[in-house]
Order: C-alpha cells, then sequence, then structure tokens
C-alpha cells in the first residue's frame, strides 16, 4: 500500500484509510466478527489509517475498533473524534475545553489504548471560540494522550486560526466527484497552513458505485433513505451522473468505487479517502484503487461528465452542523 504524509510532521499513513463507521450504525445492521475481521484484513493489506469516533454507535464503534487492533496497535495510525453529544435522537455540538479532557481520556477508555494518534474535533460550536478548544486539545498532545489533532468540517477561516494555536494535522470534510464545494477556499487554506484533507464519503456513501438501492427500498435504519440527494427528482438526476461514471470505469477495466477513489488520489497527495465498509469484498476493492493512477484524458473526461455543481441536492437533510 502506497503512503502519504498526514500534513506538516505528521506521519505516514497509507494512502487510504478505512472508515469504521458503518460498523456500528448508520448503514443498517452490521457483524461484529465480520467487522473485525475486515480490520484485520485491512491491516494486512498494509491500511494503517483507522478512522472512528466517539459518537458512532454510541461508543460502540470505538470499542469495536480497540478490540480489533489488540496486539496490533503498532501497525495502526488510529484516529478518533470529539465533540457530538447524543440524547436520544437529540445532538448537541460540545467544544469547551473541560468537555474535551473528559471526552479524550473516555475514548482512550474505550480503545483500551495509551494515546490516540489522531483526534479530531468532530464539529464546531461556534460559541466557543476555536482557539480555546485547541488550546485544551494542544494540551492533550503536551500529555501525552494525543499524537496530532485534526478538525472536521471547518470553514477556511477557522482552519487559519486553529493553527496559529497548534499545527492541524489534518481537516476530514467531505469530497467526492459529487461532492466539490471545499475546492474553492477550504482545500486551498488547508495547502496554504500544511494540512492534509482526509476526504470522508469518498464515494458518496455508495451512490457513486450505482449499486444503491432508491430511498423508498432502504431499510429504515439506513440514514441514507432521508438524504435530499436520493430522493426525488434529485435522485434521478444524479442516478444518471452515476451511468455516465460506470462507462468511464468499464471502459477503464475498473469498478466505478476505484475509479472515485482513483480520481480523489489524484487530486493531490496531500488528500487521503477513508472510503467505510464492513464489508471484505468492498476492502479489497476499494484498496486496489490505490494502485491506479488516472491518465490525463480520464481526469479530463470525468471534468466534463461530473463539473462540480453536476449534483443536485444536499448532502444532509439538515446542514445547520456544517460550518460554511
Amino acid at each position: 500500500m502506497k503512503t502519504r504524509t498526514l500534513g506538516n510532521g505528521g506521519p505516514q499513513v497509507s494512502a487510504l484509510g478505512l472508515g469504521c463507521m458503518g460498523m456500528s450504525e448508520f448503514y443498517g445492521q452490521g457483524d461484529e466478527q465480520e467487522s473485525i475481521a475486515v480490520i484485520h484484513r485491512a491491516l494486512d493489506l498494509g491500511v494503517n489509517f483507522l478512522d472512528t469516533a466517539d459518537m458512532y454507535g454510541r461508543g460502540h464503534n470505538e470499542q469495536l475498533v480497540g478490540r480489533a487492533v489488540k496486539g496490533r496497535r503498532d501497525e495502526v495510525v488510529l484516529a478518533t473524534k470529539f465533540a457530538i453529544k447524543r440524547d436520544g435522537d437529540t445532538r448537541t455540538v460540545e467544544n469547551s475545553p473541560e468537555y474535551i479532557r473528559a471526552a479524550c481520556d473516555a475514548s482512550l477508555q474505550r480503545l483500551g489504548v495509551d494515546h490516540i494518534d489522531l483526534y479530531y474535533m468532530h464539529r464546531r460550536n461556534a460559541d466557543v471560540p476555536i482557539e480555546e478548544s485547541v488550546g485544551a486539545m494542544a494540551e492533550l498532545v503536551r500529555q501525552g494522550k494525543v499524537r496530532h489533532l485534526g478538525l472536521s468540517e471547518v470553514s477556511a477561516e477557522t482552519l487559519r486560526k486553529a493553527n496559529q494555536v497548534h499545527q492541524i494535522a489534518a481537516l476530514q470534510s467531505e469530497y467526492s466527484l459529487f461532492t466539490r464545494g471545499l475546492e474553492a477556499e477550504i482545500l486551498p487554506a488547508a495547502r496554504e497552513v500544511g494540512t492534509a484533507l482526509v476526504a470522508y464519503s469518498p464515494i458518496s456513501r455508495g451512490f457513486l458505485t450505482g449499486a444503491l438501492p432508491p430511498a423508498d427500498q432502504l431499510p429504515d435504519d439506513d440514514f441514507r433513505k432521508w438524504f435530499p440527494r436520493n430522493v426525488g427528482e434529485n435522485a434521478a438526476h444524479n442516478a444518471a451522473l452515476v451511468a455516465q461514471v460506470r462507462k468511464i470505469a468499464d471502459a477503464a477495466g475498473i469498478t466505478a468505487a476505484q475509479l472515485s477513489l482513483a480520481w480523489l488520489l489524484a487530486q493531490g497527495d496531500d488528500v487521503i479517502p477513508i472510503p467505510g465498509t464492513k464489508r471484505m469484498k468492498y476492502l479489497e476493492e476499494n484498496a486496489g484503487a490505490a494502485d491506479i493512477t488516472l491518465t490525463a484524458e480520464q481526469l479530463a473526461e470525468l471534468a466534463r461528465t461530473v463539473p462540480a455543481d453536476a449534483v443536485r441536492g444536499e448532502r444532509y437533510p439538515d446542514m445547520t452542523h456544517i460550518e460554511n
């Protein structure tokens, strides 16, 4: 597996990481033993960059990942996140220094490790100055509990302010052929301050594979059922785009998922996609994308087929938790 550097002075990580969220919730029922086997296979393939968060499965995902890496900790660059508090169906964002310290200790306990390689602020609460939050995170680095800091879904301005307090190794934001909004300001700002871009949902939550069923055929516990891009006229329009992407992939002799990941990898050595899966088949398929180099002609054809503003519909039913 090829590697990339996680920001200025950061660790070497696999060019493709593994998003573990779906092993615990949001994408229907999972199988814990199969999920652990997938993580072990990822490590065998050289996929060493594992991504979780304290809110995934209300702590279950961190516990699962912790069990999976036990005995193989030195092979892993382990990333987790804090900030989203869940109370029933209600979610709030907490960025206070006191909460950050408590959340870190709780994550360390669930993961069963003595340090976190990359600790993200999952979402930003604008009521708390970013300098205060990052200052508390920097203290965790000084204490040895955390090695590197990250932010998720923040603006270019917030990223710059945060970097004045402590180097931000990674910015995790949604980025794919279907989600390009960060290219205008956020990605250039990340490059300006030496922050890697960790791309979540790099296959647009499976939509870019062309295999995602219509929203009305998804089970109620699959959160993609409610996403604006997957319903009504938006779904029909976007499915037509996917069909064109699949034609390009077929002509190249690769899958649409591999094409989508290879496109992201071609956007710069500082872009690190973290496709999520709980299935061995898809893990191995995704990992194969790291060895695919798209030609200038293929990249140009994708640019014509899926312009930055081609996709219809918001990313989430409620975008209020995303910082613009």
